[in-house]
């Protein structure tokens, strides 16, 4: 069972609650094997993530695990492909900080889910990731992608 809902900050409240980017870093440690979407022949068991998201992010991977329990199922969805979490970076055509720079966002499989598709595009768009989303949601995080239509591949503890 989930935890209740966390109330994330703002994006414009991220320095604020998680502290500059590279601040309060925590190991993840994930409850099944995934890949590197650059270099599929790398193995990944774990990655930095801010510590404030971690126990959230840490039931959230625990319940992919039982919702996708089989490696094909997760290979399928791309949720096993990972893209990133922390990159002290602005976003995309901005100027302002990335949710990556505070360490609060995760990216999957972006070859399938590239920035600016939509859900007839999008690979985490399709019905059988519904349930991953949901996972996500449960615990307060964002997806771009169900919200707004564009970067699927994205998941944030921040609001819009």
């Amino acid at each position: 069972m989930m935890a209740q809902q966390q109330q994330w900050p703002t994006q414009s409240g991220c320095r604020a609650f998680y502290g500059v980017p590279g601040a309060n870093p925590a190991r993840l440690e994930l409850p099944f094997p995934m890949y590197l979407a650059w270099d599929t022949s790398t193995v990944i068991k774990a990655f930095t993530i801010n510590a404030k998201c971690h126990s959230s992010a840490n039931r959230v991977f625990k319940r992919i695990l039982e919702l996708y329990p089989t490696e094909s199922a997760r290979k399928d969805c791309g949720i096993n492909l990972f893209s990133g979490c922390f990159n002290n970076r602005p976003m995309r055509g901005g100027s302002q900080l990335s949710m990556h720079a505070f360490a609060c966002a995760i990216d999957f499989d972006d070859t399938r889910n590239q920035l600016k598709w939509g859900r007839k595009q999008a690979r985490l768009a399709k019905p059988d990731c519904t349930p991953f989303w949901e996972a996500w949601e449960a615990e307060g995080w964002v997806s771009l992608g169900r919200t707004r239509d564009f970067d699927w591949m994205h998941v944030q503890a921040a609001r819009l």
